[in-house]
């Protein structure tokens, strides 16, 4: 957890916000954080190029019968 503190009682609050905001950058907190925000199950390999290829086939056939006017 950062922590910060006033450097003495006249310091503005828009500096120590400032150094509060710089101080979570430099720890990386926040990136951690959106890298976390949406959890993924790992997929092996295999599986995704398999999900890869019948998303391919599917808009081929989709374009497919755009142009046969079939839809």
């Amino acid at each position: 957890m950062i922590q910060i503190t006033r450097r003495d009682s006249k310091e503005p609050l828009e500096n120590m916000l400032r150094r509060f905001n710089r101080k979570v950058q430099q720890s990386g907190i926040l990136i951690r954080a959106k890298q976390n925000q949406y959890f993924e199950k790992p997929i092996s390999k295999r599986d995704r190029r398999a999900k890869a290829i019948v998303r391919q086939e599917r808009k081929a056939l989709k374009v497919k019968k755009i142009k046969l006017g079939q839809r």
